[in-house]
């Protein structure tokens, strides 16, 4: 593989590469605020200016220019070299680059720098942004002087609703045209563009729209300054107070890698972002996915439920024992609900108790009802870990909900035991169908139609709340992180499924989530996101 040399560091690059995509794949941080490894150059900002030493024999390119000679007190002609910028400047085999080792880029970069910060209103400390914001990050690299600018800043647009989940605010933007590139290459969508000419540029929403695209808030994701906020996430919380968290995106089967950020001080989620995965989502979630994270505390099922009323937990599992009571002398009459919701751990769980010890053999497959998809991330099935269950039961594939309640209503089940409380078709229908039942046990996260209709409910812990396997809809395995700490009795399904079988008179051991997963034969393997090399994917 070719190479080039960035301060005198050697480091290969791909046919295509440009200096600062080689840099990015290889761990060196060029600064940079227009560029992202996901959209087209823009070239705009000049942040990533670089020195280009010609090879022997050729001259530099260079600029006559006026310096400042304090001796004289006057400008006098100078020369420098032409610098180029990192992002548009293709690789060539042998390439010398200066970054950081050249006296001309740390002069252009801290003039930029100085330029960007002339009209910005300096309001850190009621932006959303501050602490994860390259132009304080760079300010401090880069700058560290006062502003010398002593005029009256230009005044600007101020917290412009941009659309339902976007405000602008034009002070503080930098025009790099990331928000633009997003809604013209991404989402299909050129709703935003820049109006105006130099020191009065802005954006703006075309005429008559509304930035409503289904990914919206990647405009605000991608934004390097406070210049785009979320109505979501807008002063609520500071960054240096929360924590992170590996997980999956439970908003649809595409199963987008994500990081969930919350504060571990009152245990609240408060957003979703991207994680950097390109056998998945590459840098990007729609908006439906950002947003799912509230499904991790909203809607819980927070203690066990016997009849319709709250119980512990050991007074729910003797409650199970009863009603599940000749479920062994039935074993063709009980019917097994696994949850496309919940991860593959909590199904194995489930699905090793009714194979291996109630001697089940009819296995039926709840979860969200089908949605709206795109061409781009969001799938039509809402739910995280289909082709998990499916590919779980392999051997008894898992047949629909809806076929379930027929069955029931035909009198050939009397027990049901269930995982989740998602159900896809109408409740009322439902209730009426599983009210036929001798007993009914649900493990779930939520207060959902299948809980409410339950003789007994056990809360499980939501994906936030425990360690789980995630399988996308193109079959990659992920494991989600555990962020949260659980909300009232609520365990982890595949322990309340041990109990309740160890309550049933069933010899499963399982006390750690490792036990699990040394049962799951094969277990899928998990497809990691490489760990970032730097700040971009979260900028």
């Amino acid at each position: 593989m070719s190479t080039i040399k960035i301060d005198g560091r050697e480091i290969p690059f791909e046919a295509g590469d440009t200096i600062l995509r080689a840099a990015h794949k290889s761990g060196i941080d060029i600064p940079h605020y227009c560029w992202h490894p996901g959209l087209s150059v823009a070239a705009n900002c000049r942040m990533c200016l670089v020195e280009l030493p010609p090879p022997p024999g050729r001259p530099a390119m260079s600029l006559d220019i006026l310096r400042w000679d304090a001796a004289k007190n006057d400008y006098v002609p100078a020369n420098k070299p032409k610098l180029q910028p990192a992002c548009q400047q293709a690789c060539t085999p042998g390439m010398e680059v200066l970054s950081e080792t050249s006296d001309h880029v740390a002069e252009a970069r801290k003039a930029v720098q100085e330029l960007l910060l002339l009209n910005h209103p300096v309001d850190c400390p009621i932006c959303d942004q501050a602490g994860e914001c390259r132009l304080q990050d760079y300010w401090l690299e880069h700058q560290r002087t006062k502003k010398r600018m002593r005029q009256e800043i230009v005044h600007k647009s101020k917290h412009v609703p941009f659309g339902p989940h976007i405000v602008y605010d034009a002070e503080r933007c930098i025009l790099c045209t990331r928000c633009v590139r997003v809604s013209a290459e991404l989402a299909k969508d050129p709703v935003l563009s820049v109006r105006e000419r130099g020191n009065l540029s802005e954006i703006t929403v075309a005429p008559g729209r509304q930035l409503d695209h289904d990914y919206s808030l990647m405009t605000e994701h991608v934004c390097p300054v406070g210049a785009l906020t979320s109505t979501d996430f807008r002063f609520k919380a500071r960054v240096w107070f929360l924590r992170s968290a590996r997980t999956v995106c439970q908003g649809c089967a595409t199963g987008c890698s994500a990081f969930l950020d919350y504060d571990p001080r009152d245990n609240t989620p408060h957003r979703h972002r991207p994680r950097e995965n390109p056998a998945v989502n590459t840098y990007w979630m729609c908006d439906e996915g950002m947003l799912s994270y509230k499904r991790a505390v909203d809607g819980r099922l927070e203690t066990a439920l016997v009849g319709g009323e709250d119980a512990s937990l050991d007074e729910a599992l003797e409650a199970a024992k009863d009603q599940l009571a000749g479920h062994e002398d039935a074993a063709g009459k009980v019917a097994i609900v696994l949850s496309a919701q919940h991860s593959i751990e909590d199904n194995f769980a489930l699905y090793t108790l009714a194979r291996t010890f109630v001697g089940a053999s009819d296995f039926f497959l709840s979860g969200r009802a089908l949605g709206r998809g795109d061409d781009i991330l969001m799938s039509e099935d809402k739910n995280p870990n289909t082709r998990g269950v499916v590919e779980l039961a392999a051997g008894t594939p898992p047949r629909p909900v809806a076929e379930l309640l027929e069955r029931i209503a035909a009198g050939k089940y009397a027990y049901v035991i269930a995982l989740g409380s998602e159900l896809e078709v109408d409740e009322a229908r439902a209730q009426a169908a599983l009210g036929k039942l001798k007993g009914l046990v649900t493990v779930a996260a939520h207060d959902g139609p299948l809980a409410r209709a339950a003789h007994i409910a056990l809360p499980a812990c939501s994906w936030a709340e425990a360690e789980g396997t995630y399988v996308n809809r193109s079959g990659l395995a992920q494991r989600s992180e555990r962020a949260l700490r659980p909300l009232g009795d609520s365990r982890p399904g595949w322990e309340l499924v041990a109990r309740l079988g160890r309550a049933l008179g069933y010899a499963i051991e399982w006390k750690k989530l490792a036990d699990v997963r040394r049962a799951m034969t094969p277990a899928p393997t998990a497809v990691e996101a490489p760990v970032e090399t730097n700040s971009e994917v979260s900028a």
